[in-house]
This record gives C-alpha cells, structure tokens and sequence, in this order.
C-alpha cells in the first residue's frame, strides 16, 4: 500500500530539520522515527500514531479515529487518524506532537546482542563446518 506523498510532506514540514526523526518504510507505508522508536507513520492517507496504552481510550474517543488493525487483532497504544482528523495543520500537528511525546518518555533501547560466532565441530582433528 502506498502512502499520500502530500501528507507525508506536511508532517515532514512539521519536523523541520530535526536530526532525531528519521524515515522508514514500513508497514507498507512510511514510519516517522524519532530516534530508535516510531512515533508515527503513514499508511494511504491516514496518519498512525503512537500514543500509549495509558492515552489508547482517549485518543479512539476522538472524531476520526480508529484502532490500529492489521491482523484482525487491534495494537493497543497505536491508532490510526482518518485524512478527515489531520485536514487542518493545527489538527495534524497536535497528533504528530502526541506521537513524539510518547516516545520521548519510552527509555532508550538496548543494543541487540550480537550472536556469537558457530564454532567448528571437530572429528577426527578436522574442522566440520
């Protein structure tokens, strides 16, 4: 699924030039990073945000806004905004900003593990691989 360029354009207006939000395909569409962790993204023309388990209600009580759903199993703490939602620029800063505040509080992530190397097996004093 494509993501609307237009959209993605005013929330890229949003940022600015901060050097802490970054860009990633995904979920078939564009994710806004804010550092290690998405705080929103873009998905045809609607905008996911990242918004909290604790904020999860709140947020889908408001107009224009749905859970987040690939899989039949919604993602709590993810909602999805209709166009109708982010139209005004006052609309869509509110929610790119409620994005990034959740994930500012998230701690930093922890640099994966790096798999140690397979060791050879040895038979007969020969190296297996």
């Amino acid at each position: 699924m494509a993501f609307d360029e237009t959209l993605a354009n005013r929330v890229r207006d949003i940022f600015g030039h901060d050097p802490a939000i970054g860009e990633r395909k995904m979920f078939g569409g564009l994710a806004f990073m804010h550092g290690p962790h998405m705080c929103c993204g873009l998905i045809g023309d609607e905008l996911m945000v990242r918004v909290g388990p604790a904020a999860y209600a709140a947020a889908l009580a408001e107009p224009h806004v749905r859970p987040m759903d690939f899989t039949g199993r919604p993602l709590t703490g993810m909602v999805m905004v209709a166009a109708e939602g982010v139209a005004s620029e006052a609309a869509l800063r509110r929610w790119v900003e409620r994005g990034v505040a959740f994930v500012g509080a998230l701690p930093a992530k922890k640099k994966a593990a790096s798999k140690p190397k397979a060791r050879a097996k040895k038979v007969s004093g020969r190296a297996l691989r």
